[in-house]
This record gives C-alpha cells, structure tokens and sequence, in this order.
C-alpha cells in the first residue's frame, strides 16, 4: 500500500520521498526517473548556470509527471528562475540563502515553494513567507550544509512543531527505508534523498564519484571548508559541506582559518594537483548515510524499494 501524506497528496506522487536537487548531478535523467518511479524529481540546477537549464529542463518537463527545480539561493539569480518557470515546474525549491525575494514570482507561476532550512531562524522564515512545503536539513546530509546545525533526529520534530500544518520533508543521512519510515515517525510527509540516488544509473557523476559512494563509509565523511576555499568556491561561510576523505583535508584540517586568511597559493597547488590526477577534479559529496549505498540501480526502482523498506519498517514498528 502507498504512504499516504500530506505531502504525496499535495503534489500527486505516490511515494513520500523527494530527489535532493544536487547542483549538477541530479540532472533532467535522474530527476525524471525519480518522478516516473512514484517520487517528487528535482532537478538540481545550483546557481542556475543557463546552458546547462536549457539542456536539463525539457528532459525532466517532457516525463509527464509531477517535478520540480532548486537552486541554491545565494547564488541564483532571477533570469535563471525564470527559464525554469517557462518549463512549468510542479515546485521550485530554495535552499541556502534568503528565498524572498523570489517566492511571489514562483506563486505567481503556479508552482509550489519549498524552502530548505539549516536552523530554526531560517524555518521561521519560511513559515513568514508562506512555503507550501519545508525541508528540515540535518547535519548528516551530504554537501552543503549549516557549520553550527543540529542533526536530523532533534531537528526535524522541532521544525515540524514550529511549521504547523505546513508539511515538513527531512533531509540528512537517509539512504534506505528505514531511514524514511524514521522521519515519517518524527512527524515528517516525506523524506529527501541525495546521496543514495547519486549513486544510481542515471547521476551526472563521473565513474570514479559512484565507485567512491559504493565503497565510502560514513565515518570517512567530513564536513569543512577548506575544499570550498581551495576551490575559489563562492559558498557562504556559514556554510561547510560533507564529502568523503581528500588530502587537502589532512592538510588543513583546523586551519581553515589560515587557509581563508590567505588561499591564493594553495589554490595554485590545488589546481595543479588536479590538472596531475593526484586529486580528483572534485570532491565527492556524501552524507553519513553512505554506508547504505551498496550499488548502482536505475533510480525509478530505487524509490519503490525506498518505499517499500519504509513500508516494511513501519509495519514493524506496529505503525502499519
């Protein structure tokens, strides 16, 4: 029997979960896919570079079934919402950033807003500016994340209370279904999932980022900067991602300070380490869930399996 929430009635799916809209790897294929299998796609368009939209919308629009689109707001701008609205999304998500002054534009369209929050200030922003839907992000999430968050399990019931009939989804460290069945349990409508389904058929990643996932291990993770300041990457401070084991974590581990202070040498020798091989071309964001990963399905079976294992669980657990 389907899960039935007020979030699988909302957007007319048939199962609780959501793609995590990853910037770059959950592309037009895997959201597409994580939509025909029964879930909420969403298409992880970053900062909203325009090529990469325009070759990535019309193969999620063109499935046929409920999707969405989300950036990373402190780096989105308004012409790339835009070339997403003329595709006709289900839902626009907005996650790290102030999403204000874009939410009426997206209503205006007839999407819903989702909005993704990292602490309880940012929840009671969304709840302000009215999100049709709320994603509670844990600090076991892969990528990008809130340096002072709380973890899913605390955090999750406490912005359910705070959203009231708002529906909550939570994100952070679930890649099977007893992790969904856990945050159905805490009070949530659904779950949203990145890791786990980078590591699938359809994940714009290179060969070596999906081995990396298959054999990773949560407690290789780590959350920092210093690959965001090695980079030249833009991201908020206040904002660190989780990825696998890297040399230039060793290297600056707390330091990251003095990196920030002075990053310009080190990002030669990044650069070059990269252009030898000795590092990989980019990190590999993974959760704390990544000991789950144990393959690479098509991602449609994946959310029925998602489902059917959070289905399972909650029957045990007598909730069934």
């Amino acid at each position: 029997m389907p899960l039935s929430t007020a979030f699988t009635t909302m957007f007319g799916v048939r199962h609780p979960i959501a793609l995590a809209p990853m910037g770059g790897s959950a592309g037009g294929e895997l959201a597409a896919a994580v939509s025909r299998g029964g879930g909420l796609g969403l298409l992880g368009a970053g900062g909203g570079d325009p090529d990469w939209l325009a070759r990535e919308l019309p193969i999620v629009a063109g499935a046929g079934k409920p999707w969405g689109v989300g950036f990373q707001t402190w780096a989105a701008g308004t012409a790339a919402i835009e070339q997403a609205l003329e595709h006709g999304p289900t839902a626009v998500m907005f996650s790290f950033g102030d999403p204000s002054p874009y939410t009426e534009r997206v209503r205006e369209a007839g999407a819903a807003v989702i909005i993704q929050v990292t602490d309880l200030d940012e929840a009671g922003q969304a709840v302000d500016l009215g999100a049709d839907v709320i994603v509670a992000q844990g600090t076991e999430s892969g990528g990008h994340g809130a340096r002072r968050g709380r973890s899913t399990l605390p955090f999750v019931p406490v912005v359910v209370d705070l959203a009231g009939e708002v529906p909550v989804l939570a994100a952070g460290g679930i890649a099977d279904g007893r992790g969904v069945a856990a945050v159905l349990a805490l009070g949530a409508a659904g779950a949203v999932i990145g890791t786990r389904f980078q590591a699938t058929a359809e994940a714009l990643v290179d060969p070596s980022t999906a081995r990396a996932l298959v054999d990773g291990r949560g407690q290789d993770t780590e959350r920092s900067r210093v690959l965001d300041i090695v980079r030249g990457s833009r991201w908020p401070s206040k904002y660190t991602a989780r990825t696998l084991g890297h040399p230039y974590l060793d290297r600056w581990r707390g330091r990251e300070g003095e990196l920030a202070a002075d990053p310009a040498a080190d990002r030669l020798a990044y650069r070059a380490d990269v252009a030898s091989g000795a590092v990989p071309p980019l990190p590999v964001w993974a959760g704390e869930g990544v000991d789950l990963v144990t393959g690479l399905p098509p991602a449609a079976e994946l959310v029925t399996a998602l489902a059917s294992g959070a289905d399972r669980a909650l029957a045990r657990a007598g909730r069934g």
